[in-house]
């Protein structure tokens, strides 16, 4: 339903199927147009080498009812053993076929099928992210190591597209930041692979910690681990949406049409206002903003649930990291370990997606000299980087919290020099440029090729590029 959203909300379908196609599973992404309690909207199929995956966007179940399993990354569960083994899935009206189908990956598979894609670097960051999380929420559940976790429906091909696929949609969108309303999490009871489990499912139930959610209306599982996954992955603020012009809707369909009920996932795209007081950028060129929501049909204009069947994120353009106007900020105080280990953790941090990493000499509790390691880092990097703490440092613990900033525009201009081509960094207001410098690592490589000092080619560098034309 998010896919289909992002797709109807403007994100070109070349997006997801470039994608998909870098994945390299053989399978494919196919939309089409359908009713859903009287909107139009877009359904998104997930192709596995041309043939259809059942798809079961959400289970219901009554109080004391079973159902029979359906294979669907909404009904996600993890087992503890790696296994491959074939798997009869229901197939659409006129098919004959079984077809075998290869699911508990590990997270190590998944992570290493995600990183050989041809992706860019922020896909692959949010959807290893998304995944990483799950399997952490997992691990808590079953209370064992997290690369000990192999998921089932979670690991299945149609869920690593849909994650994968939404976070490439993602990106296309450039979205500083997004908002989401409580989560109607539904009633009722759902079965899984360890048992029949009332609504939430267990990992639901755990990925929605500290998010605000409620149950009404209906006996569904209204949200399932990949859509709190992806929720929780995405950092985002819950509340009102922020002032913003809206200027494209999405609607996502899912895969149940009842009655009296839109089963529909609503995106809106837009920019802030200037007076919002949520997102701020440059104010004359306004923000790219949107927001989720899904329809409940209950005589309410929405009931609002994020990412899955009935969400309701509010959304506001998360680009590069010079345009956040918020930034995750991470920090540990350290007294008992190595300084080769505070670098390599730098230096790790930086590889993973940190925009600035500080090491401030501090004295601790008896007197200790200690370390005080600071990441910065756009929100939807945070979980990577807090893992990377936790698992890289010796402490039991980090401080986490947004801050938001002011940033100036930026962008590099090649300028040539008595020892080759060197970037300027330009720092502007409007039209207004307030910070120029050389790019070091350029001034550094060409000092060294050519044997001057590096304030040599420094001051080159900046002559050449405020030298009259």
């Amino acid at each position: 339903m998010f896919l289909a959203a992002l797709l109807d909300a403007g994100v070109p379908a070349q997006v997801f199927h470039d994608a998909v196609a870098a994945l390299d599973l053989g399978a494919s992404v196919k939309f089409e147009r359908v009713d859903r309690s009287g909107i139009a909207c877009t359904k998104a199929h997930v192709l596995d080498h041309g043939r259809r995956l059942h798809e079961a966007d959400e289970h219901a179940v009554a109080p004391g009812h079973e159902h029979p399993h359906e294979h669907s990354h909404a009904d996600a569960h993890t087992h503890k053993h790696p296994h491959a083994h074939k798997h009869e899935h229901p197939h659409e009206p006129g098919s004959q076929n079984e077809h075998p189908h290869v699911h508990g990956r590990s997270l190590t598979a998944i992570r290493s099928l995600i990183q050989a894609a041809a992706l860019d670097e922020k896909v692959k960051s949010l959807a290893i992210n998304a995944f990483e999380t799950l399997g952490h929420s997992e691990a808590r559940i079953h209370n064992v190591d997290v690369e000990q976790i192999h998921f089932h429906e979670v690991g299945a091909t149609d869920a690593i597209v849909d994650i994968v696929a939404v976070c490439a949609g993602l990106h296309h969108l450039q979205v500083d930041a997004w908002y989401c309303s409580p989560v109607n999490v539904g009633s009722g009871m759902v079965q899984c692979a360890h048992g029949t489990f009332p609504v939430p499912a267990p990992a639901t139930a755990d990925l929605l910690r500290s998010i605000p959610t409620y149950a009404a209306h209906v006996e569904k599982e209204l949200v399932t681990p990949t859509g709190a996954t992806l929720l929780r992955a995405l950092q985002a603020t819950f509340g009102a949406q922020p002032a913003m012009r809206v200027s494209g809707i999405g609607y996502g369909a899912g895969t149940r049409n009842p009655k009296g009920f839109p089963n529909v996932l609503r995106l809106f795209v837009g920019e802030a206002t200037e007076d919002g007081s949520e997102i701020t950028r440059e104010p004359a060129k306004g923000k790219a903003a949107g927001t989720l929501e899904s329809l409940h049909g209950n005589g309410e204009s929405h009931s609002k649930r994020p990412t899955d069947p009935h969400a309701s994120p509010h959304v506001a353009n998360h680009g590069h990291a010079h345009t956040s106007a918020t930034v995750a900020v991470l920090e540990t105080a350290l007294d008992d370990l190595s300084p080769q280990v505070l670098a390599y953790v730098a230096e790790q941090a930086l590889a993973q997606g940190a925009l600035d990493v500080m090491l401030t000499p501090v004295v601790m509790k008896k007197g200790r000299p200690g370390t005080l390691l600071t990441i910065l880092c756009n929100p939807a990097d945070r979980h990577a980087l807090e893992h990377l703490l936790l698992r890289e440092t010796s402490t039991l613990g980090v401080r986490m919290r947004e801050d938001r900033r002011s940033c100036l525009e930026r962008k590099h201009v090649s300028v040539e020099t008595p020892y080759g081509p060197v970037r300027i960094k330009v720092g502007s207001l409007g039209e207004r440029e307030l910070n120029v410098a050389p790019e070091f690592e350029d001034c550094r490589a060409a000092a060294l090729q050519h044997r001057v000092a590096l304030k040599q080619v420094q001051q080159a560098a900046l002559a050449a590029y405020l030298r009259p034309e």
